[in-house]
């Protein structure tokens, strides 16, 4: 995975344009895990705007100084103090705006070939590669670096991960981009409040210098982006829940489930009743839900992957994988966070299951164990993993350690493709080389929308080749 340097035309710092009177907001039991993490590294491709690149510049800085008004934190530093306990210092210190050239490299060279790997051009898009999240103590958090291209325009941002979790990133980018197309009043204000279980007294111990991170960076690996349509994942789900969601009467199940999150929809047995229960959702008509447990999309796809990776890796029967999922905790907890609350909210549950029954057994015995494991993690398993960090703090392993590991983060239901900066949608999303191993795979939102998810999976080498020519995993996947 080969990164290409960029020039870089100009570098400036940009600063709230009003002043922050949040002051110190203490880290978190979710955050302080996060200090041995790389910076999150998310940017999205755009075409060119219809106005000269150097007013797009001037709209940028200025929307951004608008923007972090409403999110000091990110214009802050980290702080500790001489209890070991580790502060965001809201003092408006800055963040880093860059210009850099990549006039050589055109959009569809940041797109590559739709059954090939991630070009290396994307990596040279984001600033901080490889920046440990405990040196917010002395860089600033938030880097916005802006990449002109041949025809088009790239807006990566790198944000620090022990101050910021997926809803937080894009809650941000979302206003970044609303401010910048003129809106007046942002649509979805931050919560700031630190007043709930997840703020403790424990002190987590550091080396001097900071964490590291827990995965070599050297490993050999490939990076793909594997796309899955909304008609592919209703056949995945469909078929995980020994189902049939064909229309007999006219209407259009695929339309409805578009407009309805697979993840919360639960049907009835019935192929007649679930039409109906469909008919009635859209109509607002639905007053109780069928108490049977349905896999939802996303877990059926999960599971799809979990033993594709599993066969390619041709691991032993007897050998324990591990299939880790992060989830968010905001509505989780008693009382709830509120959903655009600040910081990390988000936790780890571990799936485990010997490789022999991941392959053996179908694929919703698989896909039934991941969703026992989210289903059961409610407030009472929330609190029990604050109090197991208390009793042992530590920051969060990453990693393949056992090489039978899989991680899942980000979500396709983050507004990814809500980020309208004044000239229309973006082409693509992408990320750059943070906190990226064997094993780790992001998912993302599909462009087309309407449930269709995008899965950012990175591999060994000889583990990428297998899960390409694996029939079970590859009939689902969609090139165009």
């Amino acid at each position: 995975m080969v990164s290409q340097s960029l020039p870089v035309v100009s570098k400036c710092a940009v600063f709230p344009d009003q002043e922050s009177t949040l002051g110190e907001l203490k880290l978190s039991v979710s955050d302080l895990p996060m200090l041995s993490c790389h910076y999150i590294q998310k940017g999205i491709l755009f075409t060119n705007p219809p106005f000269p690149i150097s007013q797009l510049f001037s709209l940028l800085k200025r929307s951004l100084s608008q923007t972090l008004a409403y999110f000091p934190p990110l214009a802050g530093r980290l702080v500790s103090d001489a209890d070991g306990y580790i502060y965001i210092s809201c003092n408006d210190a800055g963040v880093d705006f860059i210009h850099a050239d990549g006039s050589h490299i055109h959009v569809a060279d940041m797109l590559g070939p739709a059954d090939g790997d991630v070009p290396g051009a994307v990596r040279g898009c984001f600033a901080f590669d490889e920046t440990v999240s405990y040196e917010g103590h002395f860089r600033p958090i938030l880097a916005v670096q802006v990449t002109e291209l041949a025809d088009g325009v790239f807006i990566g941002c790198s944000v620090n991960h022990a101050v910021v979790d997926g809803t937080s990133f894009w809650n941000f980018f979302n206003t970044f981009a609303e401010l910048s197309r003129g809106v007046k009043w942002i649509s979805r204000t931050p919560d700031f409040s630190r007043d709930s279980v997840l703020i403790s007294p424990a002190v987590l111990k550091l080396p001097d210098g900071g964490p590291q991170v827990t995965f070599s960076g050297d490993a050999p690996i490939r990076e793909r982006i594997f796309k899955f349509s909304r008609e592919s994942i209703l056949k995945l789900k469909a078929k995980v829940n020994d189902s049939s969601l064909e229309d007999d009467d006219g209407i259009d199940v695929a339309e409805l489930m578009g407009k309805h999150s697979n993840d919360t929809l639960k049907f009835p047995d019935s192929k007649l009743t679930a039409l109906t229960w469909l008919r009635n959702a859209v109509c607002g008509e639905t007053k109780h839900r069928n108490p049977t447990v349905e896999i939802s999309s996303f877990q059926s796809l999960c599971a799809l992957l979990w033993r594709g990776i599993t066969r390619a890796r041709k691991l032993p029967p007897s050998k324990t994988t591990t299939f880790r999922m992060a989830v968010n905790c905001r509505h989780r907890l008693g009382p709830k966070l509120e959903p655009l609350y600040f910081g990390n909210a988000i936790q780890s549950i571990p799936t485990y299951a010997l490789a022999g029954d991941v392959l053996s057994k179908d694929l919703r015995w698989c896909a039934a164990q991941l969703n026992k494991n989210v289903m059961a993690h409610d407030n009472a398993i929330v609190r029990k993993y604050v109090e197991d960090w208390e009793r042992n703090p530590q920051c969060f392993p990453l990693g393949n350690f056992d090489g039978a590991m899989v991680t899942m983060g980000s979500s396709p239901r983050f507004p990814m493709y809500d980020n309208d900066f004044g000239w229309g949608r973006p082409v693509a999303v992408r990320s750059g080389r943070a906190n990226k191993f064997d094993g780790k795979i992001s998912a993302f939102p599909g462009r087309e929308g309407g449930g269709s998810v995008d899965l950012e999976v990175i591999l060994a080498p000889e583990t990428m080749a297998g899960l390409e020519s694996d029939p079970e995993f590859m009939q689902y996947v969609s090139i165009y």
